[in-house]
């Protein structure tokens, strides 16, 4: 919808109101630099043809970039000589905590995304144990009518155990923290681990991060290593490493089989390959240590640990000041993005680049389905450079097995390229560079050309491919795995087509229809970028064709809903988010878009809600269909028994924060400014409860608030799931955001719905570092730290925003007659007066 088109439409509509509501927090980073300390991602200038930002300058130190190493720190030499140093904690019963730490992460940041500043806690306890499970147990016996009888049996045998297995492991308990900053032009680290338990042991580990082959020696208590480089094994790369305290026992191995073994009791074969040195520490003391890497020989000498400390504490403070950051709710989960995504930066060790490492409890690496996406979008906000090395980075990777003769998005997720060509147009409008556009578009149009073989009918709509009779994961095809949309399709043999096994179905898509169209649309807007008439003209007429079928064919009279349809007329009857991804596509007709966010997003007997958006409609029969329900308990509604899934598992009723994103962007993109606060309010709110109260960040949510069993993840190690970050970007894209839709150069800021006085800070576009801090009755706006913007009033959401040398142009809504001042590039401040509701203005 085009700015002139929106305003035409906000003219007409009732929902366009003004209104408030409570919510919860964000923020935004951008990039800190300190005189020593360069951020490690370095962006350079792009050559022709080149993409900016590719790879990491060398050498550099990176911490916690190594798969789930958050406790460690990577180093790598102009060659790729690689090194790592973990820190593990040995548990009371003698084992080794030392990757893969998603269990016994117990907080982290603040953090930078270039390893500025990094900081971890860690435990032993992995909380497999929550005193939630304890609790729901306890409400069972208490409540033996509300619960089976088999429930109640259960309960009452498992508890006890459950109760002693807790109280051993909060007695045996071991916690550390670690702090992390970059030191020495990027090459090293200065780093401290605290005890933060009584009698605890660490181990401080050097050894290689993968399969590389380094020598380590020990003089003088320092570590020193060398190893050939893995792209240049004729230059040899360099390390050291100097504690500030002797260790209580230093021990080179033959390898980290060998180092494991030793350091838990057993025997480890001696070598030059691992070195481990371990520190017995009592309550509140504190190690330091300094490392580096070198293209040429290093040494170091151990740094007093006050200076360490010192340098530490300098560094977190450049988090603040330089990073993604604000004030109020919306500030608290700028915070939040910042430091999680930061926590899940990871290292490429193939294309030598950092990506956002998606999930699986951080045991996945780079993953090219839809997820990468969302990914891409959230680290725009924080890092320019991590975003579009991370999506350069999908592009690049090798395919899978079962994908079809591209690379990049996976094909037989047809939901990824559509994805795909989102997040690059958007890092496109967002950081203004179109090197990515164009290295990337002959990609995106062998995966869209493929595309028409899941025609089984040939009208130019898409059915659902065929993914085997297991329900479960009917709707793999876009990532929807046991959504009830797909429960009951049935198998359409295909001719033709790339070579793909599967079968067609009979199921005519509305998520894959608005998918597919919203690619068309995007794919027009690169072609026309580049100059490519023609391609335009082609994707332009597609996209045409789509929206013109789906409103003919998928829009649902009697029931105002876009609803998928079968092949002989009949519909399907599952009512799910995916009726409003029209509005995401562009493709629904402003009436019908009025209709579907009036009478179903704003009804709370079908989506709306303390918490959005379920992802079955809370009436459908359907809705937490996945076990049993309680309503008479509050807190535990849909607990069943310790360690089983819950009702509102997966697509079944859980709230899934790519959902809400693509709904909240629907509702951006036609101009319900309000609704869109409101709903960016309460996803934020969502997400910070879980955030808050456990320091998660999980792959998705209960629809109901006060359940502390599935909206924290806490049966599952789906604890640091990237994407949980789409769930909170909303509200920092309600504050200062590019526009996908229209001018490329244009701003959107302000929020006519988000609750209290609300800032980001050091949020970078297209070059530019903005500021915005939005309340009730004003709204300000700075540009590299000046003023452009100024609203005193009433809240205010303005569109268009394209700021000159003379003036500027925007379209307002405001809240109550509000007094506006604009700062144009010549200093000579511009104002009008603008009465409530909506219009357009020229200064």
């Amino acid at each position: 919808m085009t700015g002139m088109a929106r305003r035409q439409f906000l003219a007409g509509t009732g929902l366009a109101g003004l209104g408030g509501l409570t919510a919860g927090p964000l923020g935004s980073a951008a990039r800190a630099s300190a005189a020593d300390e360069p951020p490690a991602a370095a962006g350079r200038t792009a050559g022709p043809g080149e993409i900016p930002y590719p790879t990491l300058a060398r050498p550099f130190a990176m911490p916690g970039v190594k798969d789930q190493d958050w406790t460690g720190a990577l180093f790598v030499t102009r060659d790729e000589a690689r090194f790592a140093v973990r820190v593990g904690l040995l548990t009371a019963a003698g084992g080794l905590i030392r990757e893969k730490m998603t269990n016994n992460l117990w907080r982290f940041g603040p953090s930078a995304p270039d390893g500025v500043y990094k900081q971890v806690t860690v435990s032993s306890d992995d909380r497999k144990i929550m005193p939630a499970h304890l609790d729901a147990l306890r409400e069972v016996i208490a409540h033996p009518d509300w619960f089976t009888a088999q429930e109640l049996t259960d309960a009452q045998a498992s508890l006890p155990q459950l109760e002693q297995k807790y109280a051993t492991v909060q007695a045996q308990k071991r916690t550390i923290r670690v702090r992390y900053a970059r030191t020495d032009g990027g090459r090293g680290v200065v780093a401290a681990v605290t005890a933060l338990d009584a009698d605890l042991s660490i181990v401080l580990e050097v050894a290689a991060p993968w399969t590389e082959t380094p020598e380590f020696e020990v003089t003088n208590g320092c570590v020193l290593g060398s190893e050939p480089g893995v792209a240049n094994a004729s230059r040899t790369g360099y390390f050291a490493l100097a504690p500030d305290t002797p260790a209580g026992r230093t021990t080179l191995y033959a390898s980290v089989a060998d180092m494991v073994a030793g350091e838990t009791g057993g025997s480890g074969a001696a070598g030059t390959a691992v070195a481990a040195l371990r520190y017995d520490l009592a309550k509140g003391q504190t190690i330091t240590f300094t490392a580096t890497c070198d293209d040429a020989p290093v040494t170091l000498k151990p740094a007093p640990r006050d200076e360490t400390t010192a340098r530490l504490d300098a560094a977190q403070a450049r988090v603040a000041r330089g990073y993604l950051t604000g004030t109020g709710p919306v500030g608290r989960v700028a915070d939040a993005v910042r430091d999680a995504l930061s926590l899940n930066t990871n290292y490429d060790k193939t294309t030598l680049r950092n990506f956002v490492m998606w999930g699986w409890g951080g045991a996945g690496g780079l993953f090219t389905g839809w997820d990468s996406a969302f990914d891409a979008i959230e680290a725009t906000s924080v890092s320019a450079e991590l975003a579009m090395q991370h999506e350069r980075d999908v592009f690049d990777a090798p395919p899978p097995p079962n994908q079809v003769k591209i690379n990049g998005p996976r094909y037989d997720q047809q939901n990824s390229g559509p994805m795909h060509a989102y997040a690059v147009w958007r890092l496109y409008t967002r950081l203004g560079d179109r090197d990515l556009v164009v290295a990337v578009y002959p990609q995106l149009v062998a995966f869209f050309d493929l595309l028409p073989e899941w025609d089984a009918d040939g009208d130019g709509l898409l059915e659902t491919p065929y993914f085997g009779d297991r329900i479960g994961g009917r709707g793999n095809h876009l990532g929807l795995d046991d959504s009830p949309v797909y429960a009951d399709y049935q198998k359409v043999p295909k001719k033709g087509g790339s070579g793909d096994p599967r079968p067609n179905t009979n199921l005519t898509d509305v998520a894959l229809n608005a998918y597919y169209a919203l690619m068309a649309e995007l794919l027009a807007k690169m072609a026309r970028l580049q100059g490519k008439a023609a391609d335009a003209a082609r994707f332009e007429a597609v996209y045409e064709r789509i929206k013109a079928g789906v409103n003919d064919r998928l829009w649902n009279e009697e029931r105002g809903l876009y609803l998928s349809r079968y092949l002989d007329g009949g519909w399907n009857e599952v009512v799910t988010p995916t009726v409003f991804y029209p509005l995401f596509a562009g493709i629904a007709t402003p009436e019908r878009a009025r209709v579907l966010v009036a009478d179903h997003l704003l009804d709370p007997e079908e989506f709306w809600g303390d918490y959005v958006i379920p992802s079955v409609a809370r009436d459908d029969p359907t809705y937490c269909s996945g076990g049993p329900v309680h309503p008479r308990s509050k807190h535990f509604k849909f607990f069943t028994k310790y360690n089983d899934g819950t009702a509102p598992e997966q697509w079944k009723g859980a709230a899934w924060p790519p959902m809400n994103f693509t709904v909240y962007e629907g509702l951006k993109r036609y101009g319900f400014d309000r609704e869109a606060g409101e709903f960016a309010a309460r996803s934020t709110r969502m997400y910070l409860d879980a955030y808050d109260r456990d320091g998660w960040f999980p792959e998705s949510f209960d629809p109901e608030p006060d359940q502390p069993i599935m909206d924290s993840a806490v049966d599952t190690a789906w604890r640091t799931y990237s994407w949980s970050n789409a769930m909170a970007i909303q509200a920092i894209h309600e504050l200062l955001s590019d526009d996908p839709w229209d001018d490329p150069e244009a701003l959107m800021f302000g929020s006519l719905t988000l609750p209290g006085t609300n800032s980001v800070s050091n949020l970078v576009l297209r070059g530019h570092r903005y500021a915005v801090t939005a309340g009730p009755r004003s709204t300000t706006v700075t540009r590299d730290g000046r003023p452009i913007f100024r609203s005193e009033g009433g809240r205010v959401a303005v569109r268009d925003f394209v700021l000159t040398e003379k003036g500027a142009s925007f379209d307002i809504t405001a809240a109550a007659p509000t007094d506006v001042k604009v700062i144009p590039g010549n200093g000579r401040a511009r104002s009008v007066r603008v009465p409530a509701g909506h219009r357009h203005v020229e200064l």
